[in-house]
């Protein structure tokens, strides 16, 4: 168990690394070619690889993190019953609009993600739909059952926050990833929603839902009871990657993306705290134990040493 433990989160800090030396390299070097000229021909090499294979490294870190969470605090058959649904719907969703333009829009994937399923969508994508979507639902799933609702309002109220914090995030991940000098994929068309349609938000949201509710089916209705503790690496997840795509829209576009980033910020990372901070602050065999009363006959059962009464 220390050995998982230690190998997930070398690949958390590997993640977030990996991310701000990306920030690094999109916002301080690209744009200042002189930099680059002046690298030795080893640095050059090792930059122009991490270029290249920067985006497909956070990536997979980032989805290897999550999976060892899951596998270690949920198990086998939840965390598979989760990455399976999510991988192969999200792909499906992103063939299908980048194909047709439903559900998101016309768009096309550019360079820097990796090998692209059937010329069309990197490898990658599928994966970062995964994790991001994983500590999501876990966070909303966890944190609504410390809350005294009927089972049916918080397998529901899980899929559709789960969903909203999907989305929230890609206020922040759209706009850096396809409006600044260095994209990753572009829209084929003038979205009203600073570039971006408005479809592609309910996408977003649609697909982000489909695959938790498939989830939710497998999961059944036991309940995730899991302590702050336990939800640590799902809300860094969010955290660092809201960072990463909130500096790059602040810092390489317009003032306009202030507004974006502030909706992230209230639809997403505040209500991802919360959700975090309602947990149980104990692990669920602490409270147990902290709670649990005392048998009726425990008293009964229990031998008092001998009282020795002094003789007058």
């Amino acid at each position: 168990m220390k050995q998982l433990v230690t190998a997930e989160r070398l690949c958390l800090i590997s993640h977030t690394l990996s991310m701000a030396f990306g920030l690094a390299g999109l916002l301080l070097v690209l744009p200042n070619p002189e930099f680059i000229v002046n690298l030795s021909e080893f640095g050059q090499k090792v930059f122009q690889w991490s270029m290249a294979g920067g985006g497909v490294s956070y990536i997979i870190l980032g989805a290897a993190a999550v999976a060892l969470y899951a596998y270690r605090v949920l198990g086998t058959r939840l965390w598979l019953t989760f990455m399976v649904p999510a991988v192969v719907l999200s792909l499906g969703s992103e063939l299908l609009g980048t194909s047709t333009g439903f559900p998101f829009g016309h768009y096309q994937y550019l360079s820097g993600l990796g090998y692209k399923v059937a010329g069309l969508v990197p490898f990658t994508i599928p994966l970062s739909w995964f994790y991001m979507g994983l500590v999501c639902y876990v966070l909303a799933r966890a944190g609504l059952e410390s809350i005294q609702l009927p089972t049916w309002v918080r397998q529901i109220g899980a899929i559709a926050l789960g969903a909203l914090l999907l989305t929230a995030w890609d206020f922040v991940l759209d706009p850096a990833m396809s409006q600044t000098q260095f994209p990753f994929w572009q829209f084929q068309e003038e979205g009203a929603f600073f570039g971006m349609p408005y479809r592609n938000l309910t996408g977003w949201m649609g697909t982000g839902a489909i695959f938790m509710s498939v989830a939710a089916f497998f999961w059944g209705k036991a309940p995730l009871r899991l302590s702050r503790s336990q939800l640590g690496l799902p809300l860094i997840t969010y955290i660092v990657n809201f960072a990463f795509g909130a500096v790059i829209t602040l810092v390489a576009l317009d003032s306009r993306f202030v507004i974006p980033t502030l909706l992230s910020m209230v639809l997403g990372v505040v209500p991802a705290v919360v959700l975090w901070w309602i947990a149980s602050p104990l692990e669920a065999a602490e409270t147990e134990m902290a709670i649990e009363p005392l048998p009726a006959n425990t008293l009964s059962q229990v031998s008092l040493p001998p009282v020795e009464v002094a003789a007058k």
